[in-house]
């Protein structure tokens, strides 16, 4: 039994990735982040000092719901694949709440993530800020059209430093960076054999 998650700044492809290796793994589960269903996330996108607490706080709660449900599906399926690490949490919290509502959240998350299981792999994808600002663009999400390149500029450097201490804070558990500017994951389908290649070929999936 695996756990797979997919990592990565908005717009960096987690989604399109995810659906194409649970495609080519039939005894596998697909497990998506709910991101449309979060009620504040709109007005967060438009003013996000004045909901950051709210969005983080449903985000949280909503992905710890459906770690609970992971291990059931660990049980049952060879591959569980996720787009998105329970931990990224962390990342968007530090990046959006004040003081008191940062360590309220902290307490949360630290109850909870010695509940939920961790991957046996963590693809992290990464992008330049250019190429996130086109794909989120491309995408055209309503909930996105607001997003400023600041703010993704913030979100990237978050992403890097998170990264670059994830295994002392995660130990065993490995990760595998993608660079993934050059690439088309939505559809191109030779890049997307290539990304898929480079993973099943990882020892930990094999």
């Amino acid at each position: 039994m695996q756990y797979i998650a997919i990592e990565g700044v908005i717009g960096v492809g987690k989604t399109s990735l995810a659906k194409t290796m649970a495609s080519c793994l039939p005894s596998s589960e697909l497990m998506l982040e709910i991101v449309e269903e979060n009620p504040f996330l709109q007005n967060f996108y438009a003013d996000r000092a004045g909901n950051a607490f709210q969005t983080q706080i449903f985000f949280l709660l909503s992905r710890f719901r459906q770690q609970q449900r992971l291990e059931t599906a660990l049980q049952q399926k060879a591959v569980v694949i996720s787009d998105y690490l329970f931990a990224k949490d962390l990342i968007f919290a530090q990046q959006n709440l004040d003081t008191d509502e940062l360590a309220m959240h902290q307490q949360l998350f630290g109850l909870m993530d010695e509940k939920v299981p961790q991957p046996g792999l963590v693809i992290y994808l990464r992008a330049a800020v250019e190429t996130l600002m086109g794909r989120i663009a491309q995408r055209d999400r309503s909930f996105e059209r607001q997003m400023d390149q600041t703010y993704i500029e913030s979100l990237s450097n978050a992403y890097e430093s998170f990264f670059s201490t994830f295994q002392k804070t995660y130990p065993g558990v490995p990760v595998l960076t993608i660079d993934t500017d050059s690439l088309n994951l939505v559809s191109n389908p030779r890049d997307i054999a290539q990304v898929r290649n480079l993973i099943l070929a990882n020892e930990v999936v094999a």
